[in-house]
């Protein structure tokens, strides 16, 4: 167990660098635009005095590291910069996107995981028959099958054809209507989830096939103890490891993923206020966005370490 501490420990450890470095990274990059903050919020007729002066407050004719670490002061209270001719705080805008963007993170996540556990397990306990070629054509398609397309073409059928679910309009919270938030998330969520679902079953299969092919597991049954129990308590847990690792990856995919879907299902989450960004031209918006997924993907496979070590105890006397 004192292991596993030492092991979180350096994880924990390790974790302000990485997030310092993605910080450094994004405002790096973004300090390559042509844009002209002074332009945007005082407009195209203000005089050359007014836009001096405007650049002057607010810092921007300082050079770019200077600039960073006044960003990253803010950043350290929570000051993500302000955007737009009202000044509005980009942290109040990601503060309402953020959440839509996990929840429907999370939801598709669900789909995939479900699906792919059902499907993956299966195919490898009637692997080379009927069921196993089946699977692997549905999953086959599933990879094959974009996002964004899958998304438009559920608008199509089930909204507008045959008026099933609603594809866009209003967002509902749970809080308020859970049936109406459901309908509202249950084609973003599939579409976005059905393609990791298929690669993730592809996975699960493989890890499975491994597993069962090993002496343990004939020994075991050999010995008397009933397949299933042998399955359950052992074979599924072991080929889990390698499922668990990839999905750490995956989620980052869902999230990244999320943005674009959301903009075509006109979810108001990240993806939305990324949309907002580039199309008024506010960089300092898409700055903060971009450092939130990022961040938050950071941490996510910060989780998922911690995971790979509780399903996999050998990793914990390392």
């Amino acid at each position: 167990m004192s292991n596993l501490f030492r092991l979180l420990g350096r994880r924990l450890i390790s974790l302000p660098l990485v997030a310092f470095g993605v910080v450094f990274l994004v405002f790096f990059l973004m300090s390559f635009s042509q844009y002209d903050p002074a332009v945007t919020a005082l407009g195209e007729n203000a005089s050359a005095e007014q836009l001096a002066a405007y650049r002057h407050d607010m810092g921007f004719d300082k050079p770019w590291y200077e600039q960073f670490f006044v960003y990253l002061s803010g950043l350290c209270r929570g000051n993500l910069g302000t955007y737009g001719v009202n000044m509005d705080q980009v942290s109040v805008r990601i503060s309402q996107a953020f959440p839509i963007t996990v929840q429907l993170t999370l939801i598709s996540l669900l789909i995939a995981v479900v699906f792919s556990v059902i499907f993956g397990v299966l195919a490898a306990l009637y692997r080379d028959t009927w069921v196993d070629q089946l699977i692997r054509l549905i999953s086959i398609i599933s990879i094959a099958t974009p996002s964004f397309w899958l998304g438009v073409l559920m608008i199509y059928v089930l909204q507008i054809k045959l008026a099933w679910l609603p594809g866009s309009g209003e967002f509902i919270p749970f809080s308020e209507d859970p049936a109406a938030y459901f309908a509202r998330m249950a084609m973003p969520a599939f579409s976005l989830g059905l393609p990791v679902a298929g690669q993730m079953t592809r996975i699960i299969r493989t890890s499975m096939v491994e597993e069962l092919d090993k002496d343990y597991v004939r020994t075991a049954i050999g010995a008397g103890i009933p397949k299933n129990v042998v399955i359950a308590r052992n074979v599924f847990r072991n080929a889990l490891i390698t499922p668990v690792t990839v999905l750490g990856m995956k989620i980052g995919y869902l999230m990244g993923g999320a943005i674009i879907t959301e903009i075509i299902f006109a979810l108001p989450g990240m993806g939305t206020a990324l949309f907002e960004g580039i199309n008024g031209n506010e960089p300092i918006l898409v700055q903060g966005v971009v450092l939130v997924v990022a961040l938050a993907f950071v941490f996510i496979n910060v989780i998922v370490d911690m995971l790979y070590v509780l399903i996999n105890p050998k990793i914990r006397e390392v």
